[in-house]
């Protein structure tokens, strides 16, 4: 792979990071520049393909960000308890997602403080270009990644992308970083699953072998574990443990 697409997926990420923390901070301290339509004027063709890449780069952010952030784990540990509780709407997913979203600022503040410091405040003093502010953007993301990142996911990527073992994480292309890093948290969320389905897969089958021996198998075995389930979980302050293994885990990284 060429050197200008590692430079172009650093790019789109960089200024990604920024468009998450700069509206807030920004809208303070910025003007917004005028936009006055001309129907008697064309627009010449750099013009129009710089609107189109703009366009193109605003949709392809949020998506961007949310992969590249503790999002990923959060939202599908989330989604592998409301499973393994037996619910299939609630909590609804409007709830979970804006649990994950909290959770992840949480999670990210220190990542976000750097950001803030190296970044979005020179940039907003003028000191810096917005392309420049987005590679230093860049920076401590990358470190959380690669921090978070499996060596053996990393090199998979490496290897697809005939990159040499690298010695440093300056030596590792953002390119190969970011789907390295996702693979990882699927994997660690899969992990944490495995462990939350463990005790109500044991209260399903107790509850399913005690019918059974009773001779009502007539009675479908989610009527009698389900509330059992909610109950332990409710009993064992269930959210408090599943937030605070979320959050040790990207601690212990």
């Amino acid at each position: 792979m060429s050197a200008w697409r590692h430079g172009l997926v650093a790019g789109l990420a960089g200024l990604a990071v920024l468009s998450l923390m700069a509206p807030a901070a920004m809208a303070a301290s910025v003007t917004l520049p005028s936009v006055s339509i001309n129907p008697g004027a064309s627009a010449g063709p750099s013009q129009t393909i710089g609107l189109l890449a703009l366009l193109t780069l605003l949709a392809f952010m949020p998506a961007l960000l949310l992969t590249m952030t503790a999002f990923t784990r959060v939202i599908t540990v989330l989604s592998f308890l409301r499973s393994a509780l037996g619910l299939q709407q609630t909590p609804p997913n409007q709830v979970l997602i804006g649990l994950a979203l909290f959770l992840t600022f949480f999670i990210m503040a220190p990542t976000l403080s750097a950001i803030n410091h190296a970044a979005l405040q020179p940039y907003l003093q003028g000191r810096l270009t917005l392309t420049a502010a987005g590679a230093r953007a860049l920076g401590p993301l990358r470190l959380f990644m690669y921090h978070q990142t499996r060596p053996s996911d990393l090199a998979l990527f490496l290897r697809l992308d005939h990159v040499k073992p690298p010695h440093s994480l300056k030596q590792v292309p953002t390119v190969a970083l970011i789907p390295a890093f996702i693979i990882s948290e699927l994997k660690t969320a899969f992990e944490i699953g495995v462990y939350i389905y463990i005790p109500f897969v044991v209260i399903d089958m107790v509850v399913s072998t005690i019918l059974m021996s009773m001779g009502m198998m007539m009675v479908p075995p989610t009527l009698i574990s389900l509330p059992l389930k909610l109950l332990l979980f409710v009993l064992a302050n269930g959210w408090s443990l599943v937030v605070q293994s979320l959050v040790m885990s990207f601690h212990g990284g």
